[in-house]
């Protein structure tokens, strides 16, 4: 089978996001021979660019399966406007309110009425149910993607989170209502500031420079984790999933019987440092390699057009090439990654991110 996965250029300034058009099977065939999946859909904006984006370079406005990872902004936003245009079979997604009571008692009419929430976290959880109703009002099946949920194809799994997961992670979501912290912080002057930007670190090949204590939030640990596996290849896709999540995913990837190879990876959270350690990506993608050495693995990073240097940090770029991955960043621009696929006209091959010998310090 033939695939084409492409990251749209989410983020033409510093933003980044996700959004991934995904389709398989014969290329060049007719559409009943292919199937399209579409994992989460960036900012309002990338909405409409993700639905000419399907209809022009995938022929088509029947997508089978959309996958909404978690409801950060910069993954959902655009998802509605996928649901309304296009003709959508399946859509997954968490209802967090259906997981906890607490939640589930602060909506009214589809509102979180609750102060006691932040408002980011009230947004998300609007957002999600938002995309919710709208699938409801277009008939579109809904499941929640936990652990092991398969598509009709039999090509995409779920690697998590279970739901066990999920619902532990809910009273940690920040915004959740409960004690707050107090954070104490210092004035920063001009001259210390400076200090900082000038700060470099100089390394050599094979030094990692992430750790296996990085904590992203989380919600972010909440995202879905997907595998696609075609023909003996196997297809990760990590959203914005942190070590911790990463290493469940790890745990069921040493459990599948199916001996597919690692092909394809995404650089979870845009590249940010800390989301991926060592042991993790040891799992994930093999053992580092030496210099000059090659795996035949792809690693993309979605990243804004101006994301330097949070977006991809250069440490994470490092440590996938250790690993004999080679690394994109999308950088604002779409990226295609494809096999037995037809050939698009002013597309040409992308240039994979060097190998960083100096290195932002934290």
């Amino acid at each position: 089978m033939g695939y084409q996965i492409d990251f749209l250029g989410v983020g033409a300034e510093s933003k980044s996001g996700d959004a991934i058009a995904i389709r398989f099977g014969n290329l060049h065939g007719n559409r009943e021979e292919q199937v399209v999946v579409v994992i989460d859909g960036g900012f309002k904006d990338t909405g409409d660019e993700l639905v000419n984006h399907i209809v022009t370079h995938f022929g088509t406005r029947i997508v089978d399966l959309v996958i909404s990872t978690h409801p950060d902004q910069d993954h959902i936003n655009g998802l509605e406007t996928v649901l309304s245009e296009l003709t959508v079979n399946e859509l997954w997604m968490h209802l967090p309110w259906q997981h906890n009571a607490g939640l589930a008692s602060k909506f009214e009419d589809g509102r979180v009425t609750d102060n006691s929430l932040g408002e980011q976290l009230k947004e998300s959880l609007e957002k999600a149910y938002g995309l919710y109703k709208v699938a409801q009002a277009q008939r579109v099946n809904v499941k929640e993607p936990f652990l092991g949920l398969v598509d009709v194809s039999g090509c995409v799994k779920v690697l998590g989170p279970s739901e066990q997961y999920y619902e532990g992670l809910i009273p940690s979501f920040d915004g959740m209502a409960g004690p707050k912290q107090q954070a104490r912080t210092r004035p920063v002057g001009l001259l210390e500031r400076a200090m900082q930007q000038l700060r470099k670190i100089f390394v050599s090949w094979g030094e990692d420079k992430i750790s296996d204590d990085g904590v992203t939030s989380a919600k972010n640990n909440a995202s879905v984790i997907t595998q696609l596996i075609i023909d003996g290849r196997r297809f990760v896709f990590t959203a914005d999933a942190g070590v911790e999540a990463l290493g469940h995913a790890a745990d069921q990837l040493d459990q599948c019987p199916d001996p597919a190879s690692l092909t394809f990876i995404q650089v979870p959270h845009h590249g940010s440092q800390r989301n991926v350690g060592p042991s993790v990506l040891n799992r994930l993608v093999g053992e580092p390699i030496a210099e000059g050495e090659t795996r035949d693995i792809i690693a993309i990073a979605s990243t804004a057009k101006q994301g330097d240097p949070k977006h991809p940090r250069k440490a994470v770029v490092n440590a996938f090439t250790h690993r004999g991955a080679r690394v994109l960043a999308t950088r604002g621009s779409c990226i295609c990654h494809h096999n037995d696929a037809p050939r698009r006209e002013g597309w040409g091959p992308v240039t994979a991110e060097p190998y960083y010998f100096e290195l932002d310090e934290d």
